[in-house]
């Protein structure tokens, strides 16, 4: 007995909308059935942003900052920054420098926001256009390297693929026919979100940094 040999499995947009329709009980779909599960897709999409990590869509970004700097904006499909450095080019040299996150209250009680020096503080501000402010403003080039969490692509064409890890593929599908079932098949809906739930539990917990981690308490001094 042969096997495939390829590990390459994944859905378009337009088999992942029909395989949700038939968990819904429902086959052959229409032109707006189809408009309508693409919406919720998207809509699906947005509410995995607001779920926690999900890793795939975290990537490191750069920006070079100048002198007398200390805003930034990011790019609009930025959902958060996780952690940032400076790297600071001095004597030849680029060091990257760890720079602590602070919140909107302690850099609003900054008193003076002007001051130059190498940025050690940034706040970000999570607007429709998310700004990054630094304090110190920096005082010569640096520049700001830090992990952002993006949003996932838009489902686009139907002969797209989803912008989803593979282990996502189960619970996209649930998740999609449970939103299509609010629509069209409110009488699965009770059980179509049990699955959807629970598929997304597992992988969200299989979604995760596996690196040790060591926890030292605070004994104070």
């Amino acid at each position: 007995m042969t096997t495939s040999n390829t590990t390459t499995f994944d859905l378009s947009i337009d088999d992942l909308i029909e395989e949700a329709f038939e968990r819904c009980g429902i086959r052959g779909t229409n032109g707006y059935q189809l408009k309508s599960a693409r919406r919720s897709l998207n809509l699906l999409f947005l509410d995995w942003a607001n779920r926690g990590l999900n890793l795939w869509t975290i990537e490191q970004a750069t920006y070079a900052i100048t002198q007398g700097i200390n805003e930034i904006s990011l790019a609009t499909d930025t959902v958060n920054v996780l952690s940032a450095v400076i790297r600071d080019p001095s004597q030849g040299i680029l060091t990257d420098i760890t720079i602590d996150r602070i919140s909107r209250s302690e850099y609003l009680n900054i008193p003076d926001k002007t001051s130059q020096a190498r940025p050690a503080q940034y706040y970000v501000q999570r607007t429709n256009v998310p700004k990054v402010f630094f304090y110190p403003a920096a005082d010569q080039s640096y520049t700001f390297v830090y992990y952002r969490i993006r949003r996932i692509q838009d489902a686009g064409a139907y002969t797209n693929t989803s912008d989803v890890n593979f282990r996502f593929l189960p619970c996209l599908t649930s998740g999609l026919a449970y939103y299509i079932s609010l629509k069209y098949a409110p009488e699965r809906t009770g059980a179509l979100k049990t699955i959807y739930e629970e598929d997304f539990l597992r992988a969200a917990m299989e979604d995760r940094d596996t690196a040790s981690v060591n926890f030292v308490p605070d004994l104070g001094v």
